[in-house]
C-alpha cells in the first residue's frame, strides 16, 4: 500500500520492489497493481483519512514509479542514483569511441532522412536498436559486478554507459519524430 507519510522519490521503495536492474516488467506491473488497488476508494481500511486529492496524488506517484521501472534506461538511472552514483548532469563522461560512432551514425541518418530513403532509415533504426540492446546488457553486467557496497569506479562506469545509451535513445527519438512540416 502507498504510505502517504513516506515521502520518497525512490521508485523501488514506492512499489515495494528490490533495488535491482534486472526486474521483470510483469513484476513491476504486479507491484503497481497491488499498490494501486490499495488506493481504491472502496478500500476504506487501506486509505482511511485520505481524501480524493490525496488518493490522486498517490496514484500519480505510483504511476510515475511504474513508468520509471518499466523503462530500462530510467530504471538504471534510478538505481544508479540510489547506489550513490552521479547524475547525468554531474558526470557527462562517455566511452571515447562513442562520440565518433554517434557522429557517423547521425550523418548516415540525416542523409537518409533528407533523401527520403526508407530503407536507409530502417537501417539506422536497426543499428540504434542493436546498440540499445548492447547498452542494456552492459549496464546489467556492470550493476551485477558493482559489489555490495558498490565500488565507486563501477558506478562511474555505469554512468558512462548510461550517457552513451542516452545518445542512442536520442537518435531513436529523432527517427520516430514526425517529419517537420514547412
Amino acid at each position: 500500500m502507498y504510505d502517504r507519510d513516506v515521502e520518497t522519490n525512490d521508485p523501488f521503495v514506492i512499489l515495494g520492489l528490490p533495488a535491482r536492474f534486472d526486474l521483470r516488467e510483469a513484476d513491476v506491473r504486479a507491484a503497481w497493481l497491488r499498490r494501486s488497488a490499495a488506493l481504491h476508494p472502496d478500500r476504506a481500511d487501506a486509505n482511511a483519512g485520505m481524501d480524493e486529492a490525496e488518493r490522486a496524488r498517490a496514484a500519480a506517484v505510483l504511476n510515475d514509479a511504474k513508468r520509471t521501472l518499466e523503462d530500462p534506461e530510467r530504471r538504471a538511472d534510478a538505481l544508479l542514483l540510489r547506489l550513490g552514483g552521479a547524475t547525468k548532469e554531474q558526470d557527462k563522461s562517455i566511452p571515447p569511441e562513442v562520440l565518433m560512432e554517434m557522429m557517423e551514425a547521425r550523418e548516415t541518418l540525416e542523409q537518409a532522412a533528407s533523401a527520403g530513403d526508407a530503407a536507409a532509415l530502417d537501417g539506422s533504426r536497426a543499428w540504434a536498436e542493436e546498440r540499445r540492446a548492447g547498452h542494456i546488457e552492459r549496464v546489467g553486467d556492470l550493476f551485477a559486478r558493482a559489489g555490495d557496497p558498490p565500488d565507486a569506479a563501477a558506478l562511474r562506469a555505469v554512468r558512462a554507459e548510461l550517457n552513451a545509451w542516452r545518445y542512442v535513445e536520442r537518435m531513436l527519438e529523432q527517427i520516430d519524430a514526425p517529419p517537420a512540416s514547412g
